[in-house]
């Protein structure tokens, strides 16, 4: 079996470009005009590859490392080994990632899965939807009456676009997407299996049966959103779903009609978010949390992994359990737990004393 590239190298970087584009500082002596292209961890880097540390936990690999150079904070620079350049910064990782996007681009987006330019054979496109020059569109894609698409997406195999949907500039629509109802910003990801704009899940419930409400609102997804694999947004019922400028979504999270996401969010995996919950700015979700219908999660407020979420979160909050409370309180309430449950002797009941006879 061959062992196949997926991601080409677009062009070898010198450690002088490096710094250009990170800000990074270096020693007086380092020598710039040295080559990286490639990267690796820091236990199986060559002498060609880029390197980062941004956990202290693996600074006994940095000091054996045998990496080109490494991006490391000024704490660990004095541990970078003699063979390896320190280019020092405050974001190690940002800055890693920086680079690693400039000599790999094509691993930014997903892109054709034909190695397609426009409109591949076997791909179905409305004669009334409007693609603008540079659209890719994959075999088995369909792309519904009075859709617009702008220059530079990739429409994936497999993927539907339905009727008057709008997608932006530079996105790009993986294979096996749904887009229904739907307005896309520019520069939208969405990874392998994602469904937009579904119906919410609204019934009118009663002893008679339960009466499906039409769901009649859209989703909106502004600029820059990327949205993994399996993941699914129903469109509003009412209103519309909304999601923010710069958010950024894991595989296979639900979110629910009427649900507003703001800016630059963080979701993370499995996560699930009733109807019409409203989430501010620069939240993060751990993942499997789950928040319940028409609360208001505040600003930065932090919410930890496998939490529930039942109640409004204030702005700036860091919260964690269930049901969802303020980190202190949860800890407090673990502590005395385990410490109840480390005691002998009196409310055990019948089993502790059992064992003790047997």
């Amino acid at each position: 079996m061959t062992d196949p590239v997926f991601f080409r190298l677009a062009s070898a970087m010198t450690l002088a470009d490096i710094v250009s584009a990170t800000g990074a500082k270096h020693a007086e002596d380092a020598d710039l005009g040295r080559t990286v292209s490639g990267l690796a961890p820091l236990d199986r880097a060559g002498s060609s590859d880029l390197v980062f540390l941004d956990n202290p936990r693996y600074a006994s690999e940095l000091e054996t490392t045998a990496a080109a150079a490494c991006l490391v904070t000024a704490k660990f620079a004095a541990r970078v080994p003699a063979g390896t350049v320190a280019l020092v910064t405050h974001q190690p990782y940002r800055a890693f990632a920086t680079v690693a996007g400039r000599l790999f681009p094509d691993a930014m987006r997903p892109g054709s899965m034909f190695g397609s330019s426009g409109q591949a054979p076997g791909s179905f496109v409305h004669p009334s939807a409007r693609l603008e020059p540079g659209v890719v569109v994959d075999p088995g894609a369909v792309i519904g009456p009075g859709a617009e698409i702008g220059s530079g997406t990739v429409i994936g195999a497999n993927a539907v676009i339905g009727p008057q949907v709008r997608i932006g500039r530079n996105g790009s629509i993986g294979p096996n997407v749904t887009v229904i109802h739907a307005l896309l910003g520019d520069r939208v990801i969405l990874h392998p299996g994602v469904r937009i704009g579904q119906d919410g899940f609204g019934f009118a419930l009663g002893p008679q049966g339960h009466l499906k409400v039409p769901q009649v609102g859209r989703v909106i997804i502004q600029n820059d959103v990327e949205i993994g694999a399996n993941t699914t947004i129903d469109r509003g019922a009412n209103r519309d779903t909304v999601i923010g400028e710069g958010t950024k979504i894991d595989n296979l999270v639900q979110i629910g009609h009427n649900v507003v996401v703001g800016r630059h969010c963080i979701i993370v995996s499995q996560v699930g978010i009733a109807g019409s919950v409203t989430i501010e700015d620069f939240v993060a979700l751990g993942g499997q949390v789950g928040v319940v219908g028409h609360v208001r999660i505040g600003m930065g407020a932090q919410i930890a992994g496998s939490s529930n979420v039942n109640d409004d979160v204030p702005p700036g909050a860091r919260w964690g359990g269930t049901p969802a409370k303020p980190l202190k309180e949860w800890f407090r309430e673990l502590t005395v737990v385990a410490n109840l449950a480390k005691r002998k002797g009196g409310g055990g009941g019948a089993s502790d004393q059992s064992d003790d006879k047997s």
